[in-house]
């Protein structure tokens, strides 16, 4: 059974969600088998596709919800969520 997850976080990085923290999160999301969609005001985008992220232009202060889904949702998610949360590596 597939596991489907969601979580809110805020893009606390200065300059929001530009070309190295996209890659950072396509790289992280990438080693994962399991589906990830970023949305941000009613746009979805690819979590694997750093073009799409950057797309969603998540300036600092955003609110974007991580949908996962698949087998390792779980640690995908938390993975994810502990990149936004240590600001992808910046400031």
């Amino acid at each position: 059974m597939e596991t489907v997850l969601s979580q809110i976080f805020m893009i606390k990085n200065k300059f929001g969600l530009h070309a190295r923290p996209s890659a950072s999160f396509v790289q992280t999301a990438s080693r994962y088998r399991s589906q990830i969609k970023v949305e941000k005001d009613g746009l979805v985008a690819d979590g694997k596709s750093i073009l799409d992220l950057m797309m969603l232009a998540a300036a600092q202060g955003t609110r974007v919800t991580i949908r996962v889904q698949g087998e390792d949702a779980q640690e995908a998610l938390k993975a994810l969520g502990d990149l936004i949360d240590g600001r992808f590596g910046e400031d």
